[in-house]
């Protein structure tokens, strides 16, 4: 009996020194997991034709995901072009006049040149110039009128390659690809459906590096400094696991503390949100509880 009794006490420390061993106290700061969620919207309207993509994708930047469909604008572009030809055709004898114009004006640069070059040599009279010079201003001013005749022309010609630009501009944006390297945490629309401009397709986050944002007191702010390295520890299946972490980003202003904080006291005290950067193994999750620890010795 007594033997059973020693044996039962001896437990009973060895119980309390083992629990005394594994209390490292109370942590710094408590918090969340999160991530930059970014919400990916189609940029045209129409049916869309591929989509292939799900849940749990792993996304490279600048990946081709799928398109919408293009057959309409296409069709549009094709009749813009016919308009542009029937126009330029109309046109093609003033620009013909003035194609001509500019060849005589050359050759008139050509006389003005070389009658400067007489006049140095004292073999030429400033009359000779001074008829170049008034051919010259002849040209010019001929060339001016037919623009002018031609100026409704060549606006329409020119609001017509802008129309195709923009056409062009439609066609390249219903193709979707992914802008950032990152995880598909929500898929919203699927092949076939019809969708539109700033429609949701999915969301993605990059979830290589977590951010756990964590409150902490005013009394702690003396202690951190963005850059410095901090211990954060989740649950594990036996005991906490730990991260190396650099604290990113601290406000500039204390807020009261969120409701996720159980206590009342703690629940009216004033804190400062501080963000810490954790490379992620897998294992962490957006809205994952964490612990931070300040200086905490491993």
């Amino acid at each position: 009996m007594n033997t059973h009794i020693y044996i039962l006490g001896l437990g009973s420390i060895l119980f309390t020194l083992f629990s005394c061993g594994n209390d490292n106290g109370k942590a710094d700061g408590y918090g969340n997991f999160e991530a930059t969620e970014i919400t990916i919207s189609a940029e045209n309207n129409g049916k869309l034709m591929q989509f292939a993509i799900n849940e749990g994708d792993k996304l490279q930047k600048e990946q081709f995901i799928g398109y919408i469909d293009t057959i309409p604008l296409t069709l549009k572009r094709e009749q813009l072009e016919v308009s542009k030809a029937v126009i330029a055709s109309k046109s093609k004898g003033v620009l013909s006049q003035i194609a001509v114009l500019n060849s005589k004006l050359k050759t008139a640069n050509t006389n003005k040149i070389r009658a400067q070059n007489l006049i140095k040599d004292n073999a030429g009279t400033q009359k000779q110039l001074d008829d170049v010079l008034g051919e010259m201003d002849v040209i010019k001013s001929q060339i001016r009128s037919v623009e002018i005749q031609n100026a409704p022309v060549v606006n329409e010609l020119k609001s017509i390659d802008v129309q195709l630009k923009q056409i062009d501009d439609q066609i390249q944006k219903s193709k979707i690809t992914n802008p950032l390297n990152g995880t598909v945490l929500t898929k919203y629309a699927e092949p076939n459906e019809i969708t539109a401009f700033g429609k949701p397709l999915y969301k993605i986050a990059d979830l290589s590096t977590m951010q756990l944002r964590v409150y902490i007191s005013e009394t702690q702010l003396a202690n951190i400094k963005i850059g410095q390295e901090v211990t954060v520890k989740i649950d594990d299946a036996d005991a906490m696991k730990s991260y190396k972490g650099t604290i990113s980003w601290i406000a500039s202003e204390a807020e009261f503390t969120p409701k996720i904080i159980q206590t009342k006291e703690e629940r009216v005290a004033l804190v400062y949100a501080v963000k810490v950067d954790v490379k992620n193994d897998g294992s962490l999750k957006i809205g994952m509880p964490a612990e931070l620890w300040i200086n905490t010795v491993e």
